[in-house]
């Protein structure tokens, strides 16, 4: 049976209550409200983004159009301007101011055409225009929410790193205190029990895994001497024995 003191077992207590605070400051960190609420905003700006993208294609490829869309109507205004100026100069044979009248008014409804069909780029050019407006606002709004919600973060993660360096230097002054033997006996029964290695043995009951000790177990207990160092024969931790044990 291992041995140590009976004051370096009971300070096992007080290693015990930092290191469950180390773990309970771990599991904060891990699973931080505001890293969550950071994740989902940083996805959602993702997905707003590449929409954002999308809607920025879409604008330039409608403006393209609008702009084929004046280039087709300027080029038959030309055409119909020069054919117009002719016949005011009278230039040319009755049959060829003929054809040009006949050409002109063909032009005139080509125009007619050509221009509602701009009309219809435009009126499309100003709702996808509108709607990359509306994407870019979610954008700049997604950004300072993440910049709202990452400073939160920041500021809860520091908070839990100076509460950590606080215990860790508690800690650093218990284990200096307690028997180096002791320290290893503890760290390895802890690691495979959910980081719990020594536990108070309080009214007979083990306060690691809350089970009550039989009879024959606590008659072995009572005959150990103060520097033995017993265990829980149901989950294995160190049992620490104080006046509240009762023995």
């Amino acid at each position: 049976m291992p041995k140590a003191p009976a004051i370096d077992q009971q300070r096992l207590l007080d290693l015990q209550t930092v290191d469950t605070r180390l773990a309970q400051l771990a599991h904060r960190r891990n699973t931080l409200p505001e890293q969550a609420e950071l994740d989902g905003l940083v996805k959602e700006r993702q997905r707003s983004a590449d929409m954002l993208v999308a809607a920025r294609t879409l604008v330039g490829d409608v403006e393209r159009q609008v702009a084929k869309a004046e280039a087709d109507v300027a080029q038959v205004r030309e055409r119909a301007d020069r054919n117009r100026k002719r016949l005011e100069t009278g230039t040319g044979s009755a049959k060829d101011l003929q054809g040009l009248q006949h050409e002109l008014e063909s032009l005139g409804r080509r125009q007619g055409v050509l221009e509602d069909e701009e009309l219809v780029v435009l009126e499309r050019l100003e709702q996808v225009q509108f709607a990359a407006a509306e994407l870019t606002t979610t954008d700049g709004e997604l950004a300072d929410q993440i910049a709202e919600v990452t400073a939160r973060r920041d500021g809860a993660l520091a908070e839990i790193a100076a509460e950590e360096t606080a215990v860790l230097a508690r800690r650093q002054a218990i284990v200096m205190g307690v028997d180096d033997a002791l320290v290893a006996l503890y760290e390895k029964v802890r690691a495979p029990r959910g980081g719990v290695g020594a536990a108070l043995l309080r009214s007979r009951r083990c306060g690691g895994c809350q089970l009550e000790l039989n009879a024959s177990d606590l008659a072995e207990i009572r005959k150990a001497a103060s520097d033995d160092v017993v265990f829980c024969e149901e989950c294995g931790r160190i049992l620490v024995r104080t006046e509240e044990s009762g023995l």
